[in-house]
């Protein structure tokens, strides 16, 4: 059974950083895909950044300011947030799609939350 176990939010003032971290286990192929959305009070999931290989992409909301990277060996996914804005609260969700199972595979949320 393939879990994903997000760790590293929490309460910032504005301009502060977190770190989030996704630790990948159990899948019997490799993740090629890792990535984090996040999802706002009253508003869609959407994709943060996502790492495929050592290609990166970010939402545009979170370019210069967010950093996505993973170490293979741990099958472990960061997500650097620098320069946090009150818009970057809410619930962070790791992600991992795993063709070989034909489905994603999602972390349990993670809350962060940014004062102004």
């Amino acid at each position: 059974q393939v879990q994903l176990v997000e760790s590293g939010g929490g309460l910032v003032q504005a301009g502060g950083s977190l770190r989030l971290s996704c630790a990948a286990s159990g899948s019997r192929v490799s993740i090629n895909v890792m990535g984090w959305y996040r999802q706002a009070p009253g508003k869609q999931r959407e994709l943060v950044a996502r790492i495929t290989g050592g290609v990166t992409n970010y939402a545009d909301s979170v370019k210069g300011r967010f950093t996505i990277s993973r170490v293979n060996a741990k099958n472990t996914v960061y997500l650097q947030m620098n320069n946090l804005k009150p818009e970057d609260t809410a619930v962070y969700y790791c992600n991992a799609p795993i063709s070989w199972y034909g489905r994603d595979y999602w972390g349990q949320g993670i809350q962060v939350t940014v004062s102004s």
